[in-house]
């Protein structure tokens, strides 16, 4: 995603003289915005997806619940300023406290949210704030001041490190495909409280409900609830200011329904999972201490509540890796894999664990399956892999290329696999050459290993350009024997004298052939 993302930017760069100026739909203000309404739909289309998985998926365990959400939020978009926008609301299956919107009307709940709400006024209090940032384009706003941050990523590299995943966890901090959003300004945020209590009050909801949520957000924040400081906290900061501000708002506008009761009723099936979710949080803490035998017994006590969900059976497969057993690793990722087949972690997982017992050909089936509901590093390195050693360089230097953007030791590795690929057809990509004239009128060619591998048995071609575009004449030359990595060294040659270094730019100077030792 990141190279569709830049190349994204560079469009709307270069097409800003045509997007310009617009008007915020909300506000009715004119605003600066290098991406017009069309752009904005897509970009939240099409990483809406990527984004959920990223984030551990639609909470599936209770499909109601989904409907329900889906409900109020289709209700207070009904009376936004933008209802024409293709709204969609989901609940992600993920306990840190969050809700987000992607441009163009996408948006998303967790569950670990819903708990710390208090009926239906301040659910639709959340999902009116979040709407609000769509139709105001918000998400737009902050792509043109530069200041969009990559929440989704961060949230996965934090889950990715608690799982006590090693390499594989913080490889999965380098992903392409994650949710884009706005580390919002304080006017968005104020802006986004005040016409979605606008939106409550059209929907038939208290407008109160969005005072108590940001007074129940103020009070986690002066606690200890470092995952609301990672999560919602990140890109919607609370503080008294905004509470008294929605006071002050609420005044104005009529009252309305709470739901209480109705709310307390959807949300029983999470309600009845909660010292589930509180296992499998001790369970994760003991894996971080490395304390397989822990995280198994509170897993235990996890499933034992709720067998159907499936990131606990993932989390056994962590904890039997942990423990040298690869047999109950790879079951217990079937099992995750059987209660949510829509998920891409429990298949990357069982990916790796069947490429390290030499099953590469179901390794393949599960990296691949991944891949395609979210691209990773590590899938893009053992497809690669795999690739490779079936013949296949073409589509291994593809996954490689995908798997070497990043610095950690996986994107190392895969970076040395594609520089040896590619060498052998392209070896000036990585060694650079340069022609100069030296201090005895003679050409010299400086040449430098820019791989990450050492090489041997250099050929320089060395062209005199007619013109600019045409080679009158060329000759291969001998090299250095060995050319470590990084290494820079100088070859002399007979050409010349030349009375002025002006001379060299009629010659080019381009490593056409090296060995890569094995």
């Amino acid at each position: 995603m990141y190279r569709a993302l830049k190349l994204f930017l560079t469009v709307t760069t270069l097409s800003a003289t045509l997007v310009g100026c617009s008007v915020n739909p909300v506000t009715g203000e004119t605003e600066f915005s290098l991406m017009s309404a069309q752009q904005e739909v897509a970009l939240g289309s099409s990483n809406y997806g990527p984004s959920q998985q990223s984030q551990g998926g639609r909470y599936y365990i209770d499909p109601d619940l989904q409907i329900y959400v889906q409900e109020v939020g289709k209700k207070l978009a009904a009376v936004s300023d933008r209802p024409g926008l293709p709204y969609e609301f989901v609940v992600l299956n993920n306990s840190t406290p969050n809700a987000w919107a992607l441009p163009g009307g996408k948006i998303a709940v967790n569950r670990g949210l819903l708990l710390h709400l208090g009926d239906e006024a301040e659910l639709a209090s959340v999902l009116g704030h979040e709407i609000v940032h769509a139709a105001a384009r918000h998400g737009a706003a902050q792509m043109t001041r530069g200041t969009f941050i990559d929440l989704g990523t961060t949230a996965l590299g934090a889950i990715g490190g608690s799982y006590g995943l090693g390499e594989t966890g913080a490889q999965m901090a380098q992903m392409g495909a994650s949710a884009w959003m706005a580390k919002y300004g304080r006017g968005d945020e104020l802006e986004a409280d005040a016409y979605g209590m606008d939106y409550l009050a059209k929907a038939g909801y208290d407008p109160y409900g969005a005072v108590r949520v940001q007074q129940a957000f103020v009070k986690l924040s002066e606690g200890r609830q470092q995952d609301f400081i990672s999560g919602m906290f990140a890109s919607h900061p609370p503080s008294r200011a905004r509470v008294e501000a929605n006071r002050t708002k609420a005044a104005t506008l009529p009252k309305g329904a709470t739901n209480r009761m109705r709310y307390h009723q959807k949300i029983a099936q999470l309600k009845r999972d909660r010292p589930a979710y509180e296992a499998e949080e001790a369970a994760i803490k003991a894996l971080n201490a490395k304390d397989s035998a822990t995280a198994l017994a509170q897993l235990d006590k996890a499933i034992k509540i709720q067998p159907n969900e499936s990131s606990f059976w993932e989390l056994r497969g962590h904890a039997w890796e942990m423990k040298k057993n690869s047999t109950n690793a790879e079951k217990a990722f079937t099992t995750a894999i059987r209660k949510n087949p829509d998920l891409f972690s429990a298949y990357l997982y069982r990916g790796l664990v069947r490429f390290d017992q030499n099953n590469k050909s179901g390794a393949k089936a599960d990296l691949q399956k991944s891949y395609q509901l979210l691209p990773t590093p590590p899938a893009s390195y053992y497809l690669g892999e795999i690739a490779l050693d079936s013949g296949d360089k073409q589509t291994a230097v593809r996954y490689f290329q995908t798997a070497a953007q990043g610095n950690d030791e996986l994107a190392k590795k895969a970076q040395s696999r594609l520089a040896v690929l590619e060498l052998s057809t392209s070896p000036h990509k990585y060694i650079l050459s340069q022609v100069y004239v030296g201090d005895d009128g003679y050409l010299r060619i400086v040449v430098q290993n820019n791989s990450p591998v050492t090489v041997t048995s250099v050929k320089v071609q060395l062209a005199e350009m007619a013109n600019a575009y045409m080679v009158e004449s060329s000759t291969n030359l001998d090299g250095p024997k060995q050319l470590k990595s990084g290494q820079k060294t100088t070859i002399k040659t007979r050409i010349g004298p030349f009375n002025e270094s002006a001379e060299a730019p009629r010659f080019r100077a381009k490593v056409v052939s090296v060995q890569v030792p094995e």
